[in-house]
């Protein structure tokens, strides 16, 4: 190859959407200086981005309007390049199973320790969650255009939007009415085993004014009763002095409304 766009060509036909500079210096004889400058006119053309140091993603045609790729396309060699296990999770995997409206300028991602930094840019945030470890019977492999990606069980999904970050619970709400439909007993049976004991307690009052299946919510107490439980607001950014559900030991501090 003579040039640094051949090089990304040949990386579009081989189904990649992204590329490492390991991968493109072991690929030429000039020298870094000229590489870079080379990547440097790429870029002003808007015909590719640095995600994170030494990772590039190349905007195709079809995306050239909104300049940025689905980070479907490239989370997977992400991942692999900083060397992470991970999977995509909560509102980002909520949309993967067919949850509407999940915006799709932020999107969410756990991986193992050592915690990775939030990546931001106009186009995109890409939100990194950590945890210690996780049971792989509780990822999924989803197919896209650029290979397979790691992403959380319907039941993981709502759980982890439930322990992490200050999500809407009304928005929450309106993902587990959708994804409950794809919950399975003896999935949620071992996924609860490894949760925190707030998030338990906030699913299993969702679930019970939700009117969603009783048989979850009879099981998700049973959990319960193996464990010590303390109030836990239902809304981590609202007041926390309100009425004290008594069976789930949630404080209700906000009016849930789901939109289905």
């Amino acid at each position: 190859m003579k040039t640094v766009e051949e090089f990304i060509d040949q990386q579009r036909a081989l189904g990649r959407y992204s590329f490492t500079w390991n991968k493109l210096r072991e690929s030429f004889d000039q020298s870094d200086k000229a590489l870079k400058q080379a990547l440097f006119r790429l870029k002003k053309k808007g015909k590719i981005v640095l995600i994170k140091s030494g990772f590039y993603v190349i905007i195709t045609p079809e995306f050239s309007k909104a300049g940025m790729l689905p980070a479907n396309l490239f989370i997977h060699d992400l991942m692999q390049h900083l060397d992470k296990n991970y999977y995509v999770g909560m509102f980002s995997a909520a949309a993967l199973q067919g949850a509407s409206h999940q915006a799709i300028m932020n999107y969410y991602v756990v991986t193992d320790h050592p915690p990775i930094r939030s990546i931001k840019n106009k186009k995109m945030t890409l939100n990194f969650f950590t945890k210690k470890k996780w049971s792989s019977q509780f990822i999924l492999q989803r197919k896209t255009d650029a290979g397979y990606i790691n992403i959380s069980c319907p039941e993981l999904t709502v759980l982890d939007l439930l322990n992490y970050g200050n999500f809407s619970i009304s928005r929450v709400a309106t993902v587990l009415k959708e994804l409950s439909e794809s919950f399975q007993t003896k999935r949620l049976n071992y996924v609860i085993q490894d949760a925190s004991t707030a998030s338990i307690q906030r699913l299993g009052y969702l679930i019970d004014i939700l009117s969603i299946d009783p048989s979850f919510k009879t099981l998700i107490y049973r959990e319960l009763t193996k464990r010590k439980k303390f109030p836990v607001a239902l809304s981590k950014t609202a007041s926390k002095k309100e009425n004290i559900n008594t069976t789930w030991k949630v404080v209700e501090n906000i009016t849930v409304e789901s939109d289905l």
